[in-house]
């Protein structure tokens, strides 16, 4: 109510103060008002204007101005300010005349087909790629006089392509009842879609929009692409038309933001005076959204220049037209080398089924498409390594000297000794066991003699993110005697459908710490990958005591494959631990033998040693 005064009052003010060459009554100030108020399509900025009306009416003062014109510009600034509507005027026009809207006049079939080709433009693209442009939409009662020569020369070229570029950059004018005609030739006949809602003002009515279950001609269908061209010219009804193909994810919207309109604007005289007030009388709500495009505008899914726009929708539109061979080209990929069989072939059942339902229509960018490939592949498999990845090639090795070595091995190793002679162990990553084996004896010399002699070890693991698995033998055999060897555990590579399995090692750099002195493993739910490989193990052969969280269900190191002839690149773990006793950790993770927070985890681990060692140390 506050801003409906000051409006009002301000006005007044500003007359009597500022101005003093002309006079006009102060009611027009109040029938300015009364027009807003009981026109202006979102009535819930209007409160409190009736009382700044009355209160306005018994001012007997005169607004001085200096002309007809100063004074609206001065209204307008004020109601647009007030009520945040730029679509809000007041104008000084003593010789206007009211338009009329146009009328299609009754023409000749040879004059009509000119009119129609005046008014559109049509052509068909390299890769039928179907282009049509609209500068005013037709209402359905216009469509339906015109609408057999519509189909002969417009609509009967445009069926037969494969994708549409609907062009509205120059859409600045058309009628409500072509919303829900145009919508529905991108849409099927059943179920009926409410698309949209007008609230008209003066009637106080709200009139829902429908999609029309029957139309002169085919549809166009609701799974072929289309892009709509916007720009800061496609006003009012194109805006809608744009914001519900948008909303229904029917259509890409690519161009600039557009004006803001209305999808009604009235003119009212004000009183006897030539002034004008022009008026959103209506608004459009989308039953979607429960919002509206007026005043903000539609807001492109790809925002570029007006004039970039058709070069950047014929590219979308390129990339679309891969999509089909690249879902069906993962689909394979992933039934044929998942490591684990009936899940590869669920998940590339599954995305055969997301492309055929037209989930993979709104793409707009290769980015685009590897960002919604990779979360349907977790989201359908439930694993975070199987996902599109980037081609990078390996770096080549480095050349460290052996300084450098001990450096690196010291921000990549982290140890310590407790109370009773514990050892605490850390590292983040597994190492590949080639890139390794170089440096084993610099490891043994400045991190594993360290714990080596300890009474008991705790691992810390729960940090620990992975890495390749071809050193969990050899770290997973100093924990066992050299006088037998033991099989650890069964790889299975359903991409070279082999199995290798994991041994200790009979020879390794150093001293074991060997099967007798105990060890406690730390996990949290980012311990993954490699890591749980070795967790695993250690578990299964009862060879450690696991304190923390269930670990993250990762899975073996994944493989890259390349889609076809595409550039575009799959993530896919091939390999599965054994599981003829049951599920290993992919998936699942490794549950722990005494669950605690990871943060209370090393606490837990020493008073279990801290416990254990004394009571040993009583009885020795």
């Amino acid at each position: 109510m506050a801003k409906t005064l000051v409006l009002v009052a301000s006005l007044l003010i500003l007359g009597n103060v500022f101005f003093s060459h002309a006079s006009f009554p102060p009611s027009v100030i109040v029938d300015i008002a009364t027009i807003i108020l009981n026109n202006y399509c979102s009535p819930e900025k209007l409160v409190g204007m009736k009382e700044a009306i009355e209160a306005a009416s018994s001012n007997t003062g005169i607004l001085n101005m200096p002309d007809a014109e100063t004074l609206a510009n001065v209204l307008s600034s004020g109601v647009q300010h007030t009520v945040s509507d730029p679509r809000l005027t007041v104008s000084y026009e003593p010789n206007y005349v009211p338009a009329v809207p146009p009328k299609l006049p009754p023409l000749p079939p040879e004059q009509l087909i000119a009119v129609i080709q005046n008014s559109m433009k049509l052509d068909i693209l390299e890769g039928n790629i179907g282009y049509l442009r609209i500068d005013h939409i037709l209402g359905e009662e216009a469509a339906e006089k015109v609408g057999p020569l519509l189909l002969d020369l417009v609509w009967s070229k445009i069926l037969p392509t494969s994708a549409l570029i609907f062009d509205l950059r120059y859409t600045g004018s058309g009628e409500v009842t072509g919303i829900p005609y145009i919508v529905s030739y991108f849409t099927e006949a059943e179920p009926l879609i409410h698309i949209d809602s007008i609230y008209d003002r003066p009637s106080n009515t709200t009139t829902p929009f429908f999609t029309m279950p029957d139309l002169l001609g085919q549809r166009y269908g609701a799974t072929k692409s289309i892009i709509v061209l916007t720009s800061k010219n496609t006003k009012g009804i194109a805006e809608d038309v744009a914001y519900c193909l948008q909303n229904l994810k029917r259509a890409t919207i690519v161009g600039e933001k557009t004006a803001g309109g209305s999808v009604k604007i009235d003119k009212f005289k004000v009183g006897d005076s030539d002034f004008y007030v022009t008026v959103p009388t209506a608004k459009s709500i989308n039953p979607i959204t429960g919002s509206t495009w007026e005043i903000t505008g539609v807001t492109p899914d790809v925002e570029v220049n007006a004039e970039d726009a058709l070069a950047t929708a014929i590219k979308i539109i390129n990339l679309r037209a891969q999509v089909p061979a690249i879902i069906e080209g993962s689909a394979t990929l992933i039934a044929d080398n998942y490591a684990f069989e009936n899940i590869g072939a669920d998940v590339a059942a599954k995305l055969k089924e997301q492309l055929a339902s037209g989930t993979y229509n709104m793409v707009v960018s290769k980015q685009s498409l590897e960002s919604k490939l990779s979360a349907d592949l977790q989201t359908l498999s439930g694993d975070k390594s199987l996902k599109t990845t980037s081609n990078t090639p390996a770096l080549p090795p480095m050349d460290y000297t052996p300084e450098m070595y001990i450096e690196l091995i010291k921000v990549s190793f982290h140890t310590d000794v407790f109370e009773n002679n514990i050892g605490y162990l850390r590292f983040d990553m597994f190492g590949d066991f080639e890139e390794v084996k170089p440096i084993a004896q610099v490891i043994v010399e400045h991190v594993w003699n360290k714990v080596l002699n300890t009474n008991a070890l705790i691992i810390d693991l729960r940090n620990n993110l992975g890495g390749p698995t071809t050193a969990i033998a050899g770290f997973c055999s100093y924990f066992f005697d050299a006088d037998k060897q033991i099989v650890l555990d069964k790889l299975y590579d359903r991409s070279s459908g082999t199995i290798t399995e994991l041994q200790t090692l009979q020879e390794l750099t150093g001293v074991r710490y060997g099967s007798k002195k105990s060890v406690i493993i730390l996990t949290s739910g980012a311990t993954a990958g490699a890591a749980e490989e070795f967790v695993y193990i250690m578990k299964k052969l009862g060879r450690a005591m696991i304190i923390g969280e269930t670990t993250a269900g990762a899975s073996h190191p994944p493989k890259t494959f390349q889609v076809g002839e595409t550039d575009i690149f799959l993530s896919i773990p091939t390999v599965h631990s054994d599981n003829s006793a049951g599920p290993a950790w992919e998936g699942a993770g490794i549950a722990p033998h005494i669950p605690v927070p990871a943060d209370a985890a090393l606490d837990t681990a020493k008073g279990i040693f801290n416990k254990h060692l004394a009571v040993k140390e009583t009885t020795s």
